[in-house]
């Protein structure tokens, strides 16, 4: 009888306990840090080891896009931006915005609405990744969703995002009044998995600069705000991520952002230039991953998916973090379109195995699946791409395209 008292009080518990987890203040509190103990026993018990390298290749015909693409010339090494008419102030401090802690995983929504905050807006990290990642165990917003939320949700102001850029770039901007956000890697503190590398991205949003000490001022919403971050710091983190930057600014600005920009104001000539730039930078120095990487992003803006996926192939044999494929996804495209399905497999598997809940991650097994002729393992990668985040549009076209429903 004892026992079974106690058993009866241990289901009582556990029900207790269910009951109280759908209390979305608690599931808040609770869901993420559940969802990070499942993680590191899991990767503990198997650990990811390195980003795997490529399939060797028969002969470069391989590498022949499916697609049809337009050749992009790259016969001239890149340009600095025309210099304004006056020179750039030395150091320039515009007003922080009320800071706001990120909440898990949550460093691309609270960025923006930190961003949004310079213009007035009244809203917080929860009312963008509400719609963009609406489960908090989602690791990932790229740069593409952010932008998407603002050109829908804050109509009243226009959001452009471009790559390649430089400190100068950054300067400008913020000599012009306008605070300027950035994508980057970082390090992680937390240990996940044997050999965890400790990589990550991140995102800032700048909002001063100071040449005679060399540093820009971050509002950083983990480590806190007003953070001072040193030029050669900011660069080394921001090659990682292509120079990717993204501007807000009201309508009655676009002639100054305009101006700001010059000849990358234009999307494609901007991508043209960070295109050279880095195909200089592998020249430059052949053992940079993160520049051979880039170079396969840029191309695979062209279609050019045959030389995408040499530059990644080289990314890859150089060494990438671990955690590349959760933020970053154009090898995905590069080797399903050049036909490579042992690449893609080995790097969506690798991906998946850090990251089971990647959208991207999944949608790209699912479309490897479907090249192969499996379209019941198709369909099923298609659905957990969509159950990983509902307003995902890629993971619906897929899984409308298949004729299946979520």
């Amino acid at each position: 009888m004892r026992l079974v008292r106690l058993l009866l009080l241990f289901a009582g518990f556990l029900l207790l306990a269910a009951l109280l987890y759908q209390i979305p203040a608690v599931n808040s509190r609770l869901a993420w840090r559940l969802d990070f103990a499942r993680t590191g026993l899991r990767l503990f018990l198997d650990p990811p080891g390195n980003l795997p390298t490529a399939a060797p290749q028969v002969a470069a015909a391989t590498a022949t896009p499916l697609l049809a693409a337009t050749p992009t010339p790259v016969d001239s090494i890149p340009t600095a931006i025309p210099p304004t008419p006056t020179p750039l102030p030395a150091s320039v401090q515009l007003p922080a915005p009320a800071w706001e802690q990120q909440g898990p995983n949550n460093c691309g929504p609270a960025t923006l609405a930190l961003y949004l905050r310079t213009f007035g807006w009244e809203g917080s990290q929860y009312d963008i990744s509400d719609i963009i990642k609406p489960e908090s165990a989602d690791r990932n917003v790229n740069v593409e969703e952010l932008a998407y939320w603002a050109r829908n949700y804050t109509g009243w102001l226009n959001t452009q995002y471009r790559v390649g850029g430089n400190l100068e770039t950054l300067k400008r901007f913020i000599a012009g009044g306008l605070p300027i956000m950035i994508e980057e890697g970082t390090y992680l503190e937390e240990t996940y998995w044997p050999d965890d590398d400790h990589w990550s991205g991140h995102y800032l949003l700048l909002t001063g600069y100071d040449d005679d000490a060399q540093t820009f001022t971050a509002q950083d919403t983990f480590l806190g705000p007003d953070r001072r971050v040193t030029y050669a710091r900011l660069l080394e983190g921001w090659e990682q991520f292509n120079y990717v930057y993204i501007f807000l600014y009201l309508p009655g600005q676009e002639a100054a952002v305009v101006e700001i920009l010059g000849p990358d104001w234009d999307a494609d000539a901007n991508r043209q230039r960070a295109l050279e730039a880095s195909q200089a930078a592998t020249q430059a120095d052949p053992e940079n991953a993160f520049a051979w990487f880039n170079l396969g992003s840029n191309l695979v803006y062209f279609e050019r998916y045959g030389e995408a996926a040499e530059a990644y192939d080289q990314a890859r044999a150089l060494g990438l973090p671990q955690r590349m494929l959760r933020y970053q996804f154009g090898p995905f495209h590069a080797y399903f379109q050049t036909n490579r399905l042992d690449d893609l497999f080995a790097i969506v598997d690798y991906a998946l195995q850090i990251t089971p809940n990647s959208e991207e991650a999944n949608l790209w097994q699912g479309w490897g699946y479907y090249r192969l002729g499996d379209n019941n393992r198709a369909i099923e990668a298609f659905r957990r791409a969509y159950w990983a985040n509902i307003y995902s549009f890629d993971a619906q076209y897929a899984l409308d395209f298949m004729g299946a429903s979520p």
